[in-house]
């Protein structure tokens, strides 16, 4: 089997801020010796991470067995997803947002045994259903927990808690028409329905305006999904949720902002 030498573009901040993190978490555990130390088992990470290595690729790579690239990835991830904030704390800095954009992604994963409830009917794909919060910047703040695919972004926005907390900070929040009936500070675009079958010119404009806002919050997403693992997730849909919040976790260091 050959191997190859590859690129991961992300700084060494992100390299030094997750390898400090596996040192800590070994010397915490008193671990003993390890096949790779803790920069090649970040960069081990990383790989998988940003490039979307599998693996088998990994573990030819970095010569070790597949089972222990595993392994070490997910002690990565795990660490990662630990330093990640909850939505309490990611409002202290949304509160003093000019405003907040808030949107909903599908993370396409395998079809699994009990596909039904990842199947998203507006997609056409089975998924996990991502919140995700940016500012007026398109600057990734937040991002949820994962929830189903088959969850409506307006529900998954209630189940975790976003629309009351967005309205108890009173920060004025830009929604699309996913979120209609949100209310609280939640905007959304005008909407035609069957007592108003045309949008006034008024309306149309606000709408425009709506729109651009709105657009902002497409490159918060995209950078969310600029780790190429997210382009498909072949594991189980449940570990999801760690893999957001790790990557959550590395876009701020790798912005310097919002590490912790």
């Amino acid at each position: 089997m050959l191997s190859y030498p590859a690129t991961i573009p992300l700084s060494s901040r992100t390299l030094n801020h997750l390898a400090e993190r596996i040192r800590g978490h070994r010397k915490q555990r008193r671990s003993r010796w390890r096949r790779l130390d803790p920069g090649r088992q970040t960069l081990l990470a990383l790989a998988h991470l940003r490039n979307g290595d599998t693996y088998t690729r990994l573990a030819t790579g970095f010569q070790i067995g597949i089972a222990t690239a595993w392994r070490y990835v997910q002690d990565a991830i795990a660490l990662l997803a630990t330093a990640a904030n909850d939505l309490a704390t990611a409002m202290e800095r949304i509160r003093r947002l000019a405003y907040a954009i808030l949107d909903g992604t599908l993370i396409p994963i395998d079809r699994i045994a009990d596909q039904r409830p990842y199947y998203s009917g507006k997609h056409k794909r089975h998924g996990v259903n991502v919140q995700v919060i940016a500012d007026a910047a398109g600057r990734l703040v937040w991002a949820s927990p994962a929830l189903p695919g088959s969850v409506h972004d307006l529900t998954a926005a209630r189940t975790h808690g976003i629309i009351d907390a967005l309205s108890r900070a009173d920060v004025m929040t830009f929604a699309d028409m996913g979120y209609q009936g949100a209310r609280g500070s939640v905007r959304t675009p005008f909407k035609r329905h069957r007592f108003r079958p045309k949008l006034s010119r008024r309306q149309k404009a606000v709408n425009r305006a709506h729109a651009k806002i709105r657009a902002r919050g497409e490159r918060a997403i995209a950078t969310l999904k600029t780790l190429k693992i997210l382009n498909k997730l072949r594991c189980c849909p449940r570990r999801a949720t760690t893999i957001a919040q790790a990557i959550l976790v590395l876009h701020h260091v790798e912005a310097n902002r919002y590490a912790g």
